[in-house]
C-alpha cells in the first residue's frame, strides 16, 4: 500500500500478476497475439523500473523471439519503450494516455481533487482516492501531506482489501457471501504482525467499521502506518470509490481516529453529492 517518505519517496513493491487468459472465444492467432501483448503490457506496468526481455519471456512463458516481436509492436505504438542504458523495457507514454482516458470518462478524480485537497488541509495528512478492481483496490489519485514524513502511494498501485483502509471500507458494505469469495480467492496474507488473518476476526472488524461508518488500517499493511477510510457513492447508492487519510501512527494517534474518521465521512458525503450520487438509506 502506501510507503513512508521522509526525505524523498520510497518506491512501493510490485507483485507480478498472472498472464491474462482468454477463454470465452476460440484462441485464434490474432486473439492470442493480442492476449500476449496485453499480458506483457500489464507485467511491465506492475514493475515500474522496467524488465529485461528475458525476464518478460520467462515470466509469461513465451519464446524470446515472440516476446521481442510483441514488444517492438507495442513500442511502435508507444505503449512501451526500451531503455538502452538499463536494457529494460518500460511502460510508454501511450499507456498513460489510454489509462488517463478511463479517469477522464468517469471524471471521478477531477471532481474529487479539490475536496481531497481540503481534507488534506483539515487533517494535515495525505489523502487518497481508490477504486475496487478484481477483488483488490487500485489508487487513482493522491494529495500529499505537507509534512516532511508523509505517505506516498503512486496512482495505479494495487493493494489487498483485507489489510488496507481503502479496501476494508469497500468490504464493510459487501455481503458476507462476497467477502467470503474474496477471502477464498485472494487469501488473508499477513504483511505485518497486526494484519488480520483470521476470517472471523475480519468479519468482526467489518461489523465495527459499519457501525462507525469508516474503516481503519492500524499498521496492518505497513509498520508505522495508519489509515482511516470511508466511501463515495454513485447515483444508485452503490460504492464508487474509497477516500482515505493516511499517515504515520505517531501523528494518527488513537485519540484522533474518530475525529479523522468523521472528517473523511463529511468530505466523502460532499464528493458523493458533487458526483450526483447518494448514500444508502
Amino acid at each position: 500500500m502506501e510507503a513512508f517518505s521522509q526525505y524523498g519517496k520510497m518506491k512501493g513493491q510490485h507483485v507480478m500478476g498472472d498472464p491474462l487468459q482468454v477463454t470465452a472465444i476460440p484462441r485464434t492467432g490474432q486473439v492470442q497475439s493480442l492476449t500476449r501483448a496485453l499480458s506483457i503490457l500489464n507485467l511491465i506496468a506492475e514493475n515500474s523500473p522496467g524488465l529485461p526481455l528475458t525476464v518478460i519471456a520467462k515470466t509469461l512463458q513465451l519464446a524470446p523471439s515472440t516476446t521481442h516481436r510483441l514488444l517492438t509492436t507495442l513500442q511502435e505504438e508507444r505503449y512501451v519503450q526500451y531503455d538502452r542504458d538499463s536494457s529494460r523495457w518500460q511502460i510508454g507514454m501511450q499507456a498513460f494516455v489510454a489509462g488517463n482516458g478511463f479517469l477522464t470518462s468517469r471524471d471521478l478524480s477531477t471532481v474529487a481533487r479539490p475536496y481531497m485537497r481540503r481534507l488534506m488541509e483539515i487533517s494535515g495528512e495525505t489523502v487518497n482516492l481508490a477504486i475496487a478492481d478484481q477483488d483488490n483496490v487500485i489508487y487513482l489519485a493522491q494529495v500529499e501531506s505537507r509534512e516532511m514524513m508523509r505517505v506516498f502511494s503512486k496512482p495505479g498501485n494495487r493493494v489487498p482489501m483485507h489489510c488496507s483502509g481503502v479496501g476494508k471500507a469497500m468490504l464493510m458494505v459487501m455481503t458476507a457471501k462476497d467477502v467470503q469469495h474474496i477471502i477464498e480467492t485472494q487469501g488473508l496474507a499477513q504483511l505485518t504482525d497486526k494484519t488480520i488473518t483470521d476470517p472471523e476476526a475480519l468479519y468482526r472488524e467489518l461489523a465495527d467499521c459499519r457501525r462507525q461508518g469508516f474503516a481503519l488500517d492500524d499498521e496492518e499493511h505497513a509498520v508505522g502506518l495508519r489509515c482511516v477510510a470511508t466511501l463515495i457513492y454513485d447515483e444508485h447508492a452503490e460504492p464508487l470509490a474509497s477516500l482515505s487519510i493516511s499517515g504515520p501512527a505517531a501523528r494518527i494517534t488513537t485519540d484522533r481516529l474518530m475525529e479523522l474518521g468523521k472528517a473523511a465521512m463529511a468530505i466523502a458525503t460532499e464528493v458523493t453529492a458533487a458526483l450526483g450520487g447518494r448514500a444508502p438509506a
